[in-house]
């Protein structure tokens, strides 16, 4: 592991700082638009122009340049993909896409699947480290992130082959004026594939289509309308556990997926009071084709919401907003439904040097009852680009559908809770000439849902649950640091590199496995880039995933080895309208396991031509 810290950290250098005027807009702190200086959290943007650079359409290229973040998934690209923030469980980070909740109402820890996503549909990634459960309740314990789909004005397309015989097409078309916006894009993969089952031969892969659209009208100078929707579809080939062994191998299983969120909405807006009414719907469905073992699982979320923000004298500013969710499940022979409505407020004083913000929220679920909320979060500007902040922040996560209403369901199970602490300090911007950033948290969390088996305990419940049922024992702490740093040479050469410390901790009294550190959650992670563009025009780079050894069993027995990836990538801009670029993955042909027993990518070749009007 040590000699892949030196080699990621010889990656930086010094260079003179200067800072840059545009600020990103951010939302995952208050829901509406604003300043990522206006706000006390550690919020990363990646914008197109990086989702580009890096290319291909497999989200987790992009996610892994994210500070905190781990992914695990379960095979090739199409399998199910799951982010992790700061050592929280996929359940506990709340995904948003185009500011509709995404999180799957039908799995039984109400995570979102990151297989849905192609980066060709996508503008940008907005990531908050931290909890914000004030803001938007249920999920919001580990991280919040928000995926903008693309808007453009005019036309683009892309096309790109490689490895596996994996084929990505993308297009997007727009119009972008003073009154009125609409943008459609699109994506298409299809891949041979690699076995899922590490120990398998046959190839499981994997067909995926998306689409994305919205649009905008203003209707007056202070009221707005606004669309948005996407579907996404998707066939990947799994594999299974085949007679007569029954253990994980190869095997002739499908899976499908079809998932599709929209938003209609309102907009007002004076400059001193701003109202963002909506009205949003998700639907997922899974259909596996499993011989022994079939089955279909449907989820569906509804909702109503109001976000508000009031300015008031002195600097001070009332971020406000209330919500009302309809959900429902099915995955036979169970079924159920639920409601959950809301209330926040968050104060906030909005100085030159000095912000600060405090905040308080209260749902009231139809099955667990009622949850208070509280956030709050300092920042100070010592000089100009140098920051400090610090931050206290409540999250939850109600039980799922699944956990209270299932065959296994408990609805006596509460919601898991969390308390984190965070300080840090930050100089400069992600994309200045020079941009550092250090922070440190703890998270303790409590409540925690397990599944007790019947088959190997007892308790009053068991009598009408005999296979077992969900319930609240655990207690967990992650605590770790976080160290960004960026570098702007000269306007063709730059290189950023992260690096990311997460120690996590079963802390369950009386648990077997107290002590342990979660499963799949490894303490060091890096990533690293370099990006030079020659004086030929020739754009070049080079990056570096670093992932530490981790546990993949909570009873900490089988060890997941540490693996180092290296990319190299290359695109050329022929004019203004035609880009060539190719890559190399996994450049040295590294074995690794992300999970135990699941195959991964060894090194693979692509090529393709981007299109521009």
């Amino acid at each position: 592991m040590y000699k892949y810290l030196f080699l990621a950290g010889s990656c930086l250098v010094l260079a003179q700082p200067a800072l840059a005027e545009d600020k990103e807009i951010v939302v995952t702190a208050t829901g509406l638009p604003q300043s990522s200086d206006d706000t006390a959290q550690p919020i990363t943007v990646i914008n197109r122009e990086e989702i580009e650079q890096v290319q291909g359409g497999d989200f987790t290229r992009v996610l892994t340049r994210l500070p905190g973040t781990t992914f695990t998934r379960t095979g090739p690209m199409g399998s199910v993909t799951l982010l992790g923030v700061r050592g929280a469980p996929a359940g506990q980070t709340l995904v948003l896409i185009d500011g509709v909740r995404v999180n799957d109402a039908s799995t039984t820890n109400g995570e979102f699947d990151l297989a849905q996503l192609a980066n060709g549909t996508i503008e940008s990634v907005e990531l908050l480290r931290g909890p914000n459960s004030v803001v938007w309740g249920s999920h919001a314990m580990g991280g919040v992130m928000n995926i903008t789909t693309r808007i453009e004005n005019g036309a683009s397309g892309s096309i790109e082959y490689g490895g596996d015989d994996r084929v990505t097409a993308t297009a997007a078309a727009g119009i972008v004026s003073d009154r009125f916006e609409a943008a459609l894009s699109g994506s298409f993969i299809d891949a041979e594939g690699y076995s899922a089952a590490a120990s398998g031969t046959e190839k499981d892969g994997y067909r995926q289509y998306n689409l994305a659209g919205r649009a905008r009208y203003r209707l007056t100078e202070t009221l707005s309308l606004s669309a948005n929707a996407r579907y996404s579809r998707g066939k990947v080939e799994l594999d299974g556990f085949p007679p007569p062994t029954y253990t994980f191998a190869d095997a002739d299983v499908t899976e499908k997926l079809e998932a599709w969120s929209g938003r209609i909405g309102a907009l007002y807006d004076t400059g001193s009071l701003q109202l963002n009414a909506g009205y949003t719907i998700v639907d997922t469905r899974r259909d596996g084709d499993d011989p022994s073992f079939p089955y279909r699982i449907d989820g569906r979320s509804e909702r109503v919401e109001l976000f508000g923000r009031v300015a008031l004298p002195g600097k001070f500013a009332l971020n406000f907003g209330g919500d009302h969710e309809w959900s429902r499940f099915s995955n036979a022979p169970d079924k159920g439904k639920a409601k959950n409505g809301s209330v926040h407020a968050l104060l906030g004083y909005y100085g030159d040097r000095l912000i600060a913000t405090a905040g308080l929220r209260y749902d009231d679920h139809s099955d667990f009852g009622g949850e208070w909320t509280f956030g709050a979060n300092a920042s100070y500007l010592i000089s100009p680009g140098l920051r400090v902040r610090a931050a206290y922040g409540e999250g939850f996560k109600a039980p799922t559908l699944y956990q209270l209403l299932s065959q296994y369901g408990n609805p006596d199970v509460q919601p898991e809770r969390s308390k984190t602490y965070e300080i840090g300090i930050s100089y400069g911007d992600r994309g200045d000439t020079v941009y550092l950033a250090a922070t440190a948290y703890r998270r303790d969390a409590s409540n925690l849902i397990d599944f007790f088996s019947c088959w190997t305990g007892t308790a009053p419940l068991c009598a009408t649950r005999p296979s077992g049922f969900y319930y609240n024992v655990g207690k967990g702490r992650a605590q770790g640091f976080e160290l960004e740093a960026g570098l702007r040479f000269t306007p063709n050469l730059s290189t950023n590199i992260v690096y990311s410390y997460a120690d996590t901790e079963n802390r369950t009294p009386g648990d077997i496995n107290r002590g342990n550190a979660f499963a799949r959650r490894p303490e060091h992670m890096i990533t690293g880039s370099i990006d030079w563009t020659t004086p030929l025009g020739l754009a070049l780079g080079f990056d570096l995933r670093v992932v530490g050894d981790a546990w993949d069993n909570a009873s900490n027995t089988r060890l997941l080895d540490s693996y180092a990836l290296g990319d190299i990538r290359a695109s050329y801009r022929i004019n203004d309208t035609i880009e060539v670029f190719g890559r190399v993955e996994n450049v040295w042909d590294q074995d690794y396991t992300i999970a135990g027993g699941y195959g991964t990518q060894g090194r693979a070749a692509y090529i393709g031509v981007r299109l521009r009007k």
